[in-house]
């Protein structure tokens, strides 16, 4: 069990939302230290010192510090393979989480988080209405194809594609979190609404919601 991990992250990042999840389904205790992003509080001298990139989340294992959640996630597993592990089974069934995780982590989320956004309005002129259709195409393109890659499983399982939750759910969850936030109509995709019902449920993705967070 690690000892002294330190998350900075902040709230409503979904990339620190899948990382708060996934160190709960390890049932790692971690501290927690706010960046607020609405101030620009990871432009700071003191945080590109963390990560030169100036983003969140940062992990720090005492002496080890990592950017990027999916490396962090990586991490976790590689460094304390006899916690529960985010990625499981065979050779295939566990690039079919990476791949699902993926198309959430590398597609959606570089073309939708808040710096992107900032720079539409600031830098291209892009309206209120540009910018909300521009973040729904991004998701609405990735999910219509997450769910129809659901809909093909050759099992029934609980979950994306097991029957515990890991990687891809910690990817999925603060994803369609985003998605309501923006007001996009997810009755199109009933098999990831199910999946998010059923994590809604689980401590550990409750307990990493935005909303229950210090800087909330």
């Amino acid at each position: 069990m690690p000892e002294n991990i330190i998350l900075y992250d902040y709230c409503r990042s979904s990339a620190a939302y899948r990382v708060r999840i996934a160190l709960n389904l390890k049932n790692f205790k971690y501290q927690q230290q706010s960046v607020n992003l609405l101030d620009s509080a990871q432009t700071s001298t003191l945080h590109q010192q963390r990560n030169t990139q100036k983003l969140v989340p940062v992990l720090c294992d005492n002496d080890v510090k990592i950017s990027q959640s999916m490396a962090i996630c990586e991490y976790l597993d590689e460094a304390y393979p006899d916690s529960p592990q985010l990625v499981t089974g065979t050779a295939v069934e566990r690039a079919k989480i990476r791949s699902f995780s993926q198309a959430i982590a590398c597609e959606i989320h570089p073309l939708n988080n808040l710096r992107v956004l900032k720079y539409l309005v600031s830098e291209i002129g892009a309206t209120e209405e540009q910018k909300l259709q521009w973040y729904h195409h991004w998701i609405n393109s990735t999910f219509c194809a997450l769910e129809q890659q659901l809909s093909q499983r050759s099992n029934n399982s609980t979950f994306c594609f097991t029957d515990q939750p890991g990687l891809a759910e910690a990817c999925l969850i603060p994803q369609v979190f985003n998605a309501r936030r923006f007001n996009i109509d997810m009755h199109d995709y009933p098999l990831l609404m199910a999946i998010d019902q059923q994590c809604q449920a689980l401590p550990a993705f409750a307990k990493a919601h935005p909303g229950n967070q210090p800087d909330s």
